[in-house]
């Protein structure tokens, strides 16, 4: 007896098992499908477009996936990229040719520079008393003579012992000598005065000259960078040539992104993989595992199928019932066909 109901559970599963891996299978060719449909409604197709500029064209693999783009200048506007390209070989001939060019700034600036170090090298005090000793050397002559005339003169006319009281703390001197003595001490202050000024003016000179080479050498880079100018103008028409023609390739790019449609391939997918898993139960059903199921685990009929097998009793009207009704009155288990009896 107890075989018969463990054939029944090992029947039942065996036949479960069989309808839910066939369920599964089906399940999951139906979410590639689905997968597969929206991959497709989601591709990316740009097309090729001609517009006064130019060309765009586009090649696409037999999966239907973009392989490779391209675009061509309209013929008039290449002929003009061809003229500007080779304006740009003369133009970077004369970049080349600037540093000579323009060198001589480079050497103005070289040497006043090097002027204005000289200058700046020395102090205001040390200018100053260069030229109060230059200065002085320059007067020494014409005084030496200007004091003989004086004491000659002073001699011939009796005059060389005369000497006045000058008042205060101050000894008696010669008037005439006296007079000569101030006269010459206020061109000396006049000249100190002069020196300082002087000593103030070189170091204000040599940094002019130092502002000067600043600018000799800025002239010298600004010539050396302007002379880039005609070159990259030329390249900026060409390139601004090439922008024309490859916006057909930009417009093809944006009706391809703009036939796409994310929104509409996600609704593929999410339809397609409800409809496969609302599926997958009614895949998975199989009546007959249901059946068995159904017979090993009814009590009244293990039962009765227990007296029946073990002749304790014999089955009753029910029990005969049911088993016809299950196994469709097609065995005679007391040893004939037509059913139960």
């Amino acid at each position: 007896m107890p075989w018969i109901i463990g054939g029944a559970i090992l029947g039942s599963s065996l036949l479960g098992g069989r309808s839910a891996q066939s369920a599964s299978n089906t399940q999951a060719q139906s979410q590639r499908d689905a997968a597969n449909t929206a991959a497709e409604a989601a591709k990316f197709r740009p097309v090729g477009t001609t517009t006064r500029f130019g060309t765009s064209q586009f090649t696409y693999s037999p999966e239907g996936y973009v392989t490779g783009a391209g675009y061509n200048v309209s013929p008039e506007l290449q002929a003009y990229q061809d003229r500007l390209m080779a304006l740009q070989g003369g133009a970077l001939t004369g970049a080349e040719n600037a540093p000579s060019m323009f060198s001589p700034f480079q050497t103005a600036g070289t040497n006043a520079l090097n002027l204005a170090n000289q200058y700046i090298r020395q102090s205001p005090d040390e200018v100053a008393a260069d030229y109060m000793t230059k200065q002085q050397a320059l007067l020494a002559p014409s005084r030496d003579v200007e004091s003989a005339r004086l004491s000659n003169q002073m001699y011939n006319t009796g005059r060389g012992g005369l000497s006045v009281a000058q008042g205060g703390g101050l000894g008696a001197a010669n008037p005439e000598q006296q007079a000569l003595a101030n006269a010459r001490a206020m061109q000396d202050l006049q000249i100190a005065a002069n020196a300082r000024t002087a000593g103030q003016q070189n170091v204000l000179f040599g940094t002019g000259l130092a502002n000067q080479a600043g600018g000799l050498f800025g002239q010298y880079n600004t010539g050396l960078v302007n002379s880039l100018s005609p070159y990259n103008a030329y390249l900026s028409g060409a390139q601004t040539i090439e922008g024309l023609g490859q916006n057909a390739l930009d417009i093809g790019m944006n009706i391809g992104a703009k036939g796409m449609s994310p929104t509409a391939a996600n609704a593929l997918w999410q339809g397609g993989n409800a409809a496969a898993q609302s599926q997958y139960a009614a895949n998975a059903y199989n009546p007959y595992a249901t059946a068995l199921q159904g017979v090993a685990s009814n009590p009244a009929l293990t039962n009765g199928l227990a007296n029946w097998w073990s002749g304790s009793g014999a089955l009753t009207t029910a029990d005969k019932t049911l088993m016809n009704n299950l196994y469709g009155g097609t065995t005679n288990y007391s040893g004939g066909a037509g059913g139960f009896s």
